[in-house]
C-alpha cells in the first residue's frame, strides 16, 4: 500500500492557524471591508448593499436568482438585504409578468443617482492603503489568481451538489 500524498502542511501542522488557507483570506476580507465602511457610509450604504448596487449599475434589471449567483449569496442573505434596500429607496422588486415565480430587481432613480457619487469609492479605497507595504505588489496578477481560486472553489461546490443530488 502506498502512502497517500497530501497537499498543504504536514498533518501535525494542519491545525495551526498560520497554516490555514482560510484565515488570511478571511482576514483580508475583513480588513478591506473595514476600509470600505467609511467610504460607503458617505453614500448611506453598507458593503453588501454596495455589491448589489455594483451589479445593478453594471447589468440593469436582474432577477433575484441572477444577483444571488453573481454575488455567491444564498436566499437567507439576499432576501432581507434586498428588502432593506427597497425600504430605503435604492431598488424596487416586482414579480416578472411572464413568470410570477421570478422576482425582478430594478434600480430606482435614487439608486441610479448614487452611481455618480460611488465612482470615487475605488480610487479613495486604494488611496487609503499604505503603499509602502505594497512596493512590487502586482495587483493584476493577484486579482487574476483570486478569480482562478474563486472559480475552483465554486466548481467544487457545484461538484459536491451534483454528488449529493442537491442540484
Amino acid at each position: 500500500m502506498s502512502a497517500r500524498k497530501t497537499r498543504g502542511p504536514k498533518p501535525i501542522e494542519q491545525l495551526r492557524l498560520c497554516n490555514q488557507l482560510c484565515f488570511p483570506l478571511y482576514t483580508a476580507s475583513r480588513l478591506i471591508i473595514r476600509l470600505y465602511t467609511p467610504l460607503l457610509s458617505d453614500l448611506g450604504m453598507t458593503y453588501p448593499q454596495y455589491l448589489v448596487m455594483l451589479v445593478l449599475w453594471e447589468h440593469g434589471r436582474m432577477t433575484v436568482n441572477e444577483i444571488k449567483e453573481i454575488l455567491y449569496l444564498d436566499n437567507n442573505t439576499v432576501s432581507p438585504l434586498l428588502q432593506r434596500m427597497e425600504k430605503i429607496g435604492l431598488l424596487k422588486r416586482e414579480h416578472d409578468e411572464s413568470d410570477h415565480r421570478k422576482v425582478i430587481v430594478k434600480i430606482t432613480p435614487k439608486g441610479a443617482r448614487l452611481k455618480e457619487k460611488a465612482k470615487a469609492v475605488p480610487g479613495r479605497l486604494f488611496d487609503s492603503i499604505s503603499k509602502d507595504n505594497l512596493e512590487g505588489f502586482d495587483y493584476e496578477t493577484f486579482y487574476n489568481s483570486l478569480q482562478t481560486f474563486i472559480g475552483a472553489l465554486a466548481d467544487s461546490q457545484t461538484d459536491r451538489s451534483k454528488d449529493s443530488g442537491q442540484e
